[in-house]
């Protein structure tokens, strides 16, 4: 039986639910029965939430506006995925990798292939995947699983990630 983990990318009150500055859209809420289900059916998976967690100056609020502060409920996972046990890692860039332990757990857990879901899939789900394939990880992006705000972004990305980086998707 091959080892598992699961990413989830920003899965957010912040992303996900309406009246904050990021909220992703009713498009991107699709994605989150589809998200428990798969979580339903891999319970044996290691679950890893790597969630944007800002101070309050951050470098990125110069591109986006301000979301997703330490401390905030736009930071807290949303009450769909509170059932889900698993590892939060923070993250203030858009790869789950940039200054946090990702790369440490991964080692130790040493997955034989690493899941990847959530939001956005053209920033913060494609530069993790692309830092997994630059660890020669095997990744598996379901395409029912990961949404952006703009849909141009998200083909583009499920392209790249498959075409460029080796990702399979399902």
């Amino acid at each position: 039986m091959s080892k598992e983990v699961i990413i989830i990318v920003d899965m957010l009150k912040g992303f996900l639910e309406k009246g904050y500055p990021l909220y992703c859209g009713g498009d991107a809420r699709t994605i989150i029965p589809n998200v428990v289900s798969l979580l339903n059916e891999k319970r044996g998976a290691e679950l890893i939430y790597v969630c944007d967690n800002h101070a309050e100056d951050d470098e990125e609020f110069k591109m986006f506006p301000r979301h997703c502060v330490r401390g905030t409920v736009e930071s807290e996972l949303i009450d769909e995925l509170k059932p889900f046990k698993g590892m939060v890692i923070p993250k203030t860039r858009y790869s789950g990798f940039y200054n946090t332990p990702l790369e440490n757990v991964l080692k130790k857990l040493n997955p034989d292939v690493v899941t990847v879901v959530g939001v956005c899939t053209d920033i913060c789900v494609m530069h993790t995947v692309a830092d997994l394939r630059n660890r020669d990880y095997r990744v598996v992006v379901p395409v029912n699983c990961v949404a952006s705000f703009d849909e141009d972004s998200h083909r583009f990305a499920l392209k790249h990630m498959e075409k460029i980086l080796g990702a399979r998707l399902v």
